[in-house]
């Protein structure tokens, strides 16, 4: 049953090239809120000005909108919690830091970052817990005035309850924390800059986020955040504690967690190659849910309907680059074939297309698109395709030459030649026929008589189908490519 009071946010920094675990992680949340007729909240976690750039910012928003998702609140839309980009909301942050601080929820601290690493490597020689040891929690006026006098500067800490503090993972089940593992944590930098430990929970309150669904890896942050919600509802600040669910890793290689730095984690690859935003989203959404145990292609819609975060796999789920292309491959053959010919035309044109625009044939497009439909993984491969209609002559892949043309290729491209120039041109089953019967008279079969023809006509050893190709190229071309081949041959 749909929960219209369901508040889901999707919060990237913009860093560099969106990620898929990235994308992944916005799937499950956009078809959260879908599925229970909610609001999904687009929020932009821009803090670190260092590393945030403007170009990143547009990438961000040009790649949800690619994707097919849309937001209820967020950049280009407002909503009644704005400003939704967390640069323009310091002052928010400051004012909630300095009523944690004068409600005793958070503290200064004044150690430096030797003496900090002095005191854990210490603890971990004794055996004991490393974190932050509470040395400046109960610092009297006189040792912060001694402190400040010295020229210290402190960052403001976070005050842990001393009990342990166990919540219910929407992913994972009950997960308990004890306070030894759980330590005071920053949430204010010295020179006053807000850390993502303070603005990530202040922003979900204020924006009233039922549901957090995140990463694995910010799973140890919860009970910080727990902590946190706790004091600023009774600040008055926050309304509720949001339920918790963890999403599994996203492994690559190696059974490595897939990084940034890895060459398939890349959105902008994905759109580059022509990946379907369907057929990618349907393959995403495989990694860690499934519509059921036989079924691997739906649509968006079908997996919103189904969508219940509950049935999520906590175990980490392996990105498998060859079944991500077959399953866009299917999403390409349920196109209807006016879409997939729009869709193609990005890669018909320059800068991807190897032909100059005024020797592209619209008609000998429209005419050949059904049959390039069905083999496609992704749309990219649609220019060596049918490159052969557009160039003057083919562009010969050398190992497909070398491969074809075997000792007695001249005769039979001779033969194959004879019987296509007496062929009927309007069938492919007459070519059919007449290669059919050139490679008869040589005591070959199909398949090995139409392979220096294709390499002939096309370049290549593989590709669309043959006949169909040939009438759609048309026959003073197929033949004089043939000329061209026996030539290559008999040089």
């Amino acid at each position: 049953m749909a929960n219209a009071n369901v508040r889901v946010r999707f919060c990237p920094s913009p860093t560099g090239n969106p990620h898929v675990g990235l994308v992944r992680t916005a799937l499950f949340n956009w078809a959260f809120a879908r599925h229970n007729e909610g609001t999904l909240v687009f929020r932009i976690e821009d803090t670190d000005a260092a590393r945030d750039s403007e170009e990143s910012y547009d990438q961000l928003l040009a790649s949800m909108r690619w994707l097919g998702f849309d937001w209820d609140e967020g950049p280009e839309i407002g909503g009644p919690h704005a400003p939704y980009r967390q640069s323009q909301r310091m002052d928010i942050y400051q004012d909630v830091a300095a009523k944690l601080l004068d409600a005793g929820h958070a503290y200064h601290c004044y150690c430096s970052t030797e003496e900090l690493d002095t005191r854990r490597d210490a603890a971990r020689a004794a055996g004991k817990p490393s974190g932050y040891d509470g040395h400046c929690r109960e610092l009297s006026a006189e040792q912060k005035a001694a402190y400040e006098a010295e020229g210290r500067a402190p960052i403001v800490r976070f005050r842990m309850p001393d009990e342990p503090i166990t919540f219910t993972d929407l992913v994972r089940g009950d997960i308990t924390y004890l306070p030894e593992n759980v330590p005071d944590y920053g949430i204010v930098r010295a020179n006053g800059a807000p850390l993502y430990t303070l603005v990530n929970p202040v922003d979900d309150a204020l924006m009233e986020i039922t549901h957090v669904l995140r990463g694995e890896d910010l799973l140890s942050s919860t009970p910080r955040q727990i902590a946190l919600y706790k004091a600023l509802t009774e600040l008055g600040i926050a309304k509720e504690t949001p339920a918790f669910g963890h999403l599994p890793y996203v492994m690559g290689e190696g059974n490595k967690k897939l990084s940034k730095r890895d060459p398939q984690a890349s959105l902008n690859l994905y759109r580059e190659r022509g990946f379907l935003p369907e057929g990618l989203l349907n393959y995403l959404s495989l990694l860690g849910w499934s519509l059921s145990a036989d079924r691997d292609i739906f649509t968006i819609d079908e997996m919103i309907a189904a969508f219940d975060v509950a049935d999520v796999n906590p175990n980490p789920a392996r990105f498998d680059l060859k079944k991500c292309e077959a399953i866009n491959a299917d999403h390409i053959r349920l196109l209807d074939v006016k879409d997939f010919t729009e869709r193609c035309a990005p890669w018909l044109t320059a800068p991807f297309a190897p032909w100059a625009p005024e020797d592209f044939d619209e008609a000998k497009w429209q005419v050949i698109a059904p049959h390039a439909q069905s083999r496609l993984k992704v749309l990219s491969e649609i220019t060596d395709n049918v490159d052969f209609l557009f160039l003057a002559e083919p562009v010969f892949d050398e190992a497909s030459w070398t491969k074809a043309m075997k000792e007695g290729s001249d005769a039979l491209l001779g033969t194959a030649r004879e019987k296509l120039e007496a062929a009927d041109w309007t069938s492919p089953e007459s070519l059919k026929e007449a290669v059919l019967a050139a490679g008869e008279a040589h005591g070959l079969k199909l398949g090995k008589a139409q392979a220096p023809v294709r390499v002939a006509v096309t370049g290549r050893t593989v590709g669309l189908p043959l006949f169909e190709s040939l009438e759609i190229l048309g026959k003073e071309k197929a033949l004089a490519r043939i000329d061209a081949a026996l030539a290559k041959l008999a040089a």
